[in-house]
């Protein structure tokens, strides 16, 4: 009787395998990364952005980030350049949204003003690097269609791959392919296609250190574009959470007030 009832159960998890599609399992992979990192509350970090033309020379900047989590919602976040001195006070606000179009704005000591960035305009440059403006906000659940395309090992570690192609407007990116690792759930590569369907850059991420004993962030990126032959890299130190921040910290007035 035993032996009949792992039979059984045996044949039903088979066809439970055989009936989950790529479709549902790439959406079942991009949601269980999505709630392995939750409830955090917010954090802050410094990063030093180094950017890399086709002949290898360097420009080095200086920027705190701020983040904060929004139930409901996208996630907000705030970067504060602090150097080189042609950038130094520029600070960049984001409002990530689920169902809509990102809110973010840039305010500019020159000019003294906070400039809106146009919804049509979120695949251009950030601040000169290889990372488009929709690549530096919270890629949220909502707002792409997954795939899964196999399981491989990347970089010695065992991975999901899979497919997710944007469903927002005016995305730079006809689809994204994206290596997870299985037992942190964060993404290791990304591999970006431009709006001919041409690889046009690779995000990878390396060094994952564990906070809290729950959330895995990354301490270097390196983003290249294969086209311009150009990078850039980022480099992350003092992550710590819970520091305390409110809306307001994260609000269109914020931009002027940051030191």
């Amino acid at each position: 009787m035993l032996k009949w009832i792992i039979v059984l159960l045996s044949a039903l998890l088979s066809v439970n395998a055989f009936a989950e599609t790529p479709q549902e399992r790439g959406l079942a992979i991009a949601t269980a990364a999505d709630n392995a990192d939750k409830s955090w509350g917010d954090s802050s970090a410094n990063m030093l952005m180094i950017l890399r033309n086709r002949q290898g020379d360097t420009t080095r900047r200086e920027i705190r980030n701020r983040q904060l989590e929004v139930e409901g919602d996208g996630d907000k976040s705030l970067s504060i350049f602090d150097s080189p001195n042609d950038v130094k006070g520029t600070a960049f606000l984001s409002h990530t949204h689920v169902d809509r179009a990102d809110d973010q704005w840039i305010f500019l000591p020159a000019l003294a003003r906070v400039k809106r960035i146009a919804s049509n305009n979120k695949s251009g440059p950030f601040m000169g690097s290889e990372f488009a403006y929709e690549d530096i906000t919270s890629q949220e659940l909502a707002k792409y269609t997954y795939t899964w395309l196999k399981d491989e090992t990347y970089e010695s570690q065992q991975t999901h791959v899979i497919e997710r192609i944007p469903t927002y407007k005016h995305s730079g990116y006809t689809k994204q392919i994206v290596w997870i690792d299985k037992g942190m759930l964060q993404a290791l590569k990304i591999d970006f296609y431009d709006r001919k369907g041409a690889l046009l850059k690779t995000l990878t991420s390396h060094e994952h250190q564990q906070y809290n004993g729950k959330y895995w962030r990354a301490a270097r990126m390196e983003m290249v574009n294969h086209i311009t032959g150009k990078s850039t890299t980022l480099n992350w130190t003092n992550y710590q959470f819970s520091n305390g921040y409110s809306k307001r910290d994260f609000d269109k007035n914020s931009l002027k007030r940051v030191r």
